[in-house]
């Protein structure tokens, strides 16, 4: 079995652009955003899928609140979508539970907007970082 990519950012052994962690979950930047601020959500403990082990989402669930708030103090974001792929028809690339939280902006509304990257989303995902983590 192949490592999980998810895992060693748990066990800090692949970098990340971390801008959350509890005793059960952290939150980092999405390397490959929709949107400017798009970020996940994961348990420490390694779950496939959020229809494996529901009680997962109760760990992931203080993280995806505080993220949300994050967003929409730091970044100015008007609302959020919260989502989780199950399964690789749904689009699961990695088959660690996660949830995306993708910050929405009163110039892109809708889900239809979801459908395409914002092509500067992923520019200064340090810069991105620091704003984020930033007193």
């Amino acid at each position: 079995m192949s490592p999980c990519l998810f895992c060693s950012i748990v066990d800090g052994e692949v970098p990340s652009r971390m801008v959350y962690e509890d005793e059960s979950s952290i939150g980092f930047l999405d390397i490959s955003p929709f949107h400017r601020g798009h970020t996940l959500v994961i348990p420490r403990r390694h779950v496939v899928d959020g229809t494996v082990d529901p009680s997962v989402w109760t760990e992931v669930a203080p993280g995806i609140v505080a993220i949300s708030d994050l967003v929409k103090s730091r970044l100015g974001a008007t609302g959020v979508n919260i989502l989780s792929n199950a399964g690789a028809d749904s689009g699961q690339a990695v088959f660690h539970f996660h949830v995306h939280i993708i910050p929405r902006y009163a110039d892109n509304p809708g889900m239809g907007a979801l459908s395409h990257r914002d092509p500067g989303a992923a520019e200064d995902l340090d810069g991105l970082h620091a704003l984020l983590t930033s007193g």
